[in-house]
């Protein structure tokens, strides 16, 4: 008997036992749909130690790249190293989701009941079926890291349960370039099917927790960054991967074909388990990678309806911003890249149990720091990078070239685990940071506003939930705004999708909207070079 680590838990196994059944040990949820037989390519899992001490990749597993296997192929073969592996399904740190019903929402869902019967406005109020009991609807925000789930009662226009997952199209690259280059290759599919089938899991429980009964499903509304969306749809994403990184449903856009940027499905086309009646709806992209989950963000801040200057930041592996003036709106996306959200960096992580979330430092430079879930710490999270980055600098232990003091090669901010920041680690922080402050520095210019302009500095998502503003000033990840102006606003792509689901009039008028919204390219801006030198500087903003 050895031990085998399981997001960090130990549990006891013997040659032969596969992940899966180890898993089982733990009572830790694996996805299959498929007996344990490799058909399904949905229990993923991620082998963070001993590649060595297990089976060799079968046939089913030749689509996974790197350090990811299938939980039911992969066997213990020997006892000579420890095998440690995180099940792809893993809970992030989510905010909870009230639906904003207010004056602003005129509600009008896509189903609804009439004399017995169920009908539809996706084609003409027409009849769909008899009256089951209820009638529901999901709104889903797809992520690169993340992906949440709300599920509403399209009657009583109650939210009924909220869940959230790990992106189990990791093992195709942590960030969109990389998953456009996997899914454009021999194994175009596998993305599209590992996430119907996620999501296809994250039903099955509602179900099973009697919440809901699939054939009451009728409306599915789907936000995303335009290759997440292009991609659960089915769309070939080769064109959004290369110049001018536009995709096929925005070239169809532009040159007539079509009225509008937004999908609809039949869901026994996707392959969403509900009823067979059922529609899918992808909220409208705005161009290039801003995607439908950024349009989301718009509905939820009511943006049509702002009299003064607002700028708005969703901030992720690409962070998009929208600047609102009266009359007039301007669109951007940084490549920042996944550092942020633990990507490239030895010890980062996303915002799941083990990870630092806020750390300090002291004058002695010892830290203390708060974990999520409360155990030891294996890594750092977002946020907790901002406020190491921060606190780095404001005990002198880095300049803000980011080189630390004396020419040392890493910081260790944890004895436990002997965790530490390097300077390669730096060096890619202070790139996505960099892209961001592109983006905030060159669409003020284009839009001829001064930073103190803006009435509301808006922040979505996540992550940018979490992080502290005075850090994320001081280091220059935020613009140097009046801190009284910035607004966290949580999951806004979210709420967004939830308002679409609810009134078929708010997706009406953001297909309107996005039609009028000038996007800009910072690639193509003759300051972007001197901008992004300057955004990989450790200090506040100083945009003029």
């Amino acid at each position: 008997m050895s031990p085998v680590f399981l997001d960090n838990k130990p549990v006891q196994s013997k040659i032969g036992n596969s992940l899966f059944e180890i898993a089982d040990k733990l009572s830790v949820r694996v996805p299959t749909s498929c007996s344990r037989n490799g058909d399904c390519h949905e229990c993923i899992v991620e082998i963070n130690k001993g590649n060595d001490s297990l089976s060799e990749k079968s046939p089913s597993e030749d689509f996974l790249r790197g350090n990811f296997r299938l939980a039911c192929q992969a066997q213990i073969i020997n006892e000579k190293d420890i095998v440690d592996f995180s099940v792809l399904r893993r809970q992030p740190k989510i905010l909870s989701t009230t639906l904003p019903i207010d004056e602003n929402i005129e509600i009008s869902p896509a189903f609804y009941k009439k004399d017995g019967k169920v009908f539809s406005k996706y084609n003409k109020n027409s009849f769909v079926e008899n009256y089951r009991g209820s009638i529901y609807g999901i709104a889903i925000d797809i992520g690169t890291t993340t992906v949440v789930m709300n599920l509403i009662d399209l009657e009583s226009f109650e939210l009924l349960y909220t869940t959230s997952f790990e992106n189990p199209q990791r093992f195709g690259g942590s960030d969109i370039m990389n998953r456009i280059t996997y899914d454009t290759g021999v194994n175009r599919g596998e993305l599209q099917s590992v996430i119907v089938s996620a999501i296809n899991f994250e039903i099955g429980e509602m179900v099973k927790k009697k919440l809901v009964k699939r054939r009451e499903i009728y409306d599915v509304v789907v936000v995303g960054n335009t290759t997440m969306r292009e991609i659960f749809f089915g769309y070939d994403v080769t064109s959004i991967g290369t110049k001018p990184y536009k995709s096929i449903v925005e070239d169809e856009l532009l040159t007539g074909k079509r009225q509008n940027s937004s999908l609809i499905a039949k869901a026994k086309k996707i392959g969403l388990r509900i009823n067979p009646n059922g529609i899918i709806y992808g909220a409208p992209i705005i161009a290039s990678h801003i995607g439908s989950d950024i349009s989301a963000d718009l509905v939820s801040i009511d943006i049509s309806e702002k009299k003064e200057p607002v700028l708005l930041l969703d901030v992720g592996t690409n962070t998009e911003i929208i600047l609102g003036m009266p009359g007039k709106l301007y669109a951007a996306s940084c490549p920042a890249g996944p550092a942020f959200e633990g990507g490239d960096i030895a010890y980062g992580m996303p915002g799941y149990d083990g990870a630092i979330e806020k750390i300090s430092i002291k004058d002695n430079f010892s830290t203390s720091f708060d974990v999520i879930g409360g155990n030891d710490p294996i890594g750092i999270c977002g946020s907790g990078l901002i406020d190491l980055l921060s606190e780095l600098r404001n005990v002198n232990k880095m300049n803000e070239l980011g080189r630390l003091e004396n020419n040392e090669k890493e910081f260790v901010f944890s004895q436990k685990n002997s965790l530490s920041l390097s300077s390669s680690d730096i060096s890619s922080l202070a790139q996505a940071k960099a892209a961001n402050y592109c983006g905030q520095a060159i669409i003020l210019k284009k839009s001829g506003l001064n930073i103190e302009n803006i009435s509301q500095y808006y922040l979505a998502g996540g992550f940018a939930n979490y992080i502290d503003v005075e850090n994320a000033i001081n280091i220059g990840f935020l613009a140097n705004i009046e801190k009284s102006k910035i607004k966290k606003i949580g999951n806004a792509s979210l709420l967004g999708a939830c308002k679409m689901l609810l009134s078929t009039y708010k997706r009406d008028e953001i297909e309107k909207l996005v039609l009028s919204i000038e996007h800009i390219e910072l690639e193509t801006s003759p300051d972007f070079f001197d901008f992004f030198v300057e955004g990989c500087m450790f200090k506040p903003m100083e945009i003029k």
